[in-house]
C-alpha cells in the first residue's frame, strides 16, 4: 500500500481531531456530564451550548479518516477491500453523528452505524489480512474484535450511560487503526 504524504498524515490525526473535540466537550461540561451516568453523544445534543465542538470535530475527523482509509484497498484482496469499504462506511456515520447530533431523529441510527460499521469492517480486513498470509496481524484483528465487544457488553451491564463501553469500542478501533498504519509504514521499508 502506498499512501501519499497527506493520507498519512490524515491517518495519524483522524483519532486525534475527533477524540480531542470529544475530551474538551466533556471539559466543558464536566459540572453535569459522568462517563459512568451519560453517553457521549449528550456531548454534542442539539441545543447544549458548545455542542459545535465535538461535532465539528466528528465530521473532520470522519472526512481525514475517509481520505486515509481509501488507500487501503491498494494491494488487499477482496474480503480485506470488503472489510475496509465496511470501514469507511463507519466513518461516514460517524460525520453523520456530527450532523445528526443527538435530539434528532436519525442520531440514534447512525450512531449505532458507526460503532457495527467500524468494528466488523475492522473485523473483516482482519480476515483479509489473514488469508493473505498474514496470520498474526489478521488474529489479533479477531482478538480485539471480540474483546472489545465482550468488555463494551459487560461495561452496559453495569453501567447505567454508554459513554464507557463506548470508549471501549473507540478505543479498540483507534488502536486497531494504529496497529494497521504502523504495519503499512513498515511493510514500505
Amino acid at each position: 500500500m502506498l499512501l501519499r504524504r497527506s493520507q498519512r498524515l490524515a491517518g495519524i490525526c483522524t483519532p486525534l481531531i475527533g477524540l480531542g473535540g470529544v475530551f474538551v466537550a466533556i471539559i466543558i461540561n464536566r459540572s453535569w456530564w459522568s462517563i459512568t451516568d451519560n453517553a457521549i453523544s449528550d456531548l454534542g445534543r442539539v441545543s447544549l451550548p458548545y455542542n459545535w465542538i465535538m461535532n465539528i470535530s466528528l465530521i473532520i475527523a470522519a472526512l481525514l479518516g475517509i481520505y486515509y482509509a481509501t488507500a487501503l484497498f491498494e494491494g488487499m484482496n477482496n474480503i480485506g477491500k470488503l472489510g475496509i469499504g465496511i470501514f469507511i462506511m463507519g466513518l461516514a456515520f460517524l460525520g453523520l453523528i456530527g450532523i445528526f447530533p443527538e435530539g434528532t431523529g436519525p442520531h440514534y441510527h447512525v450512531s449505532v452505524g458507526f460503532f457495527v460499521s467500524c468494528s466488523v469492517g475492522m473485523l473483516i480486513a482482519g480476515i483479509g489480512f489473514y488469508i493473505e498470509g498474514d496470520k498474526p496481524f489478521g488474529s489479533f484483528t479477531t482478538l480485539l474484535f471480540i474483546i472489545g465487544w465482550l468488555l463494551a457488553f459487560l461495561a452496559m451491564r453495569r453501567f447505567r450511560g454508554v459513554a464507557i463501553p463506548e470508549f471501549i469500542g473507540i478505543f479498540i478501533i483507534v488502536g486497531w487503526h494504529y496497529m494497521l498504519y504502523v504495519k503499512i509504514q513498515k511493510e514500505k521499508t
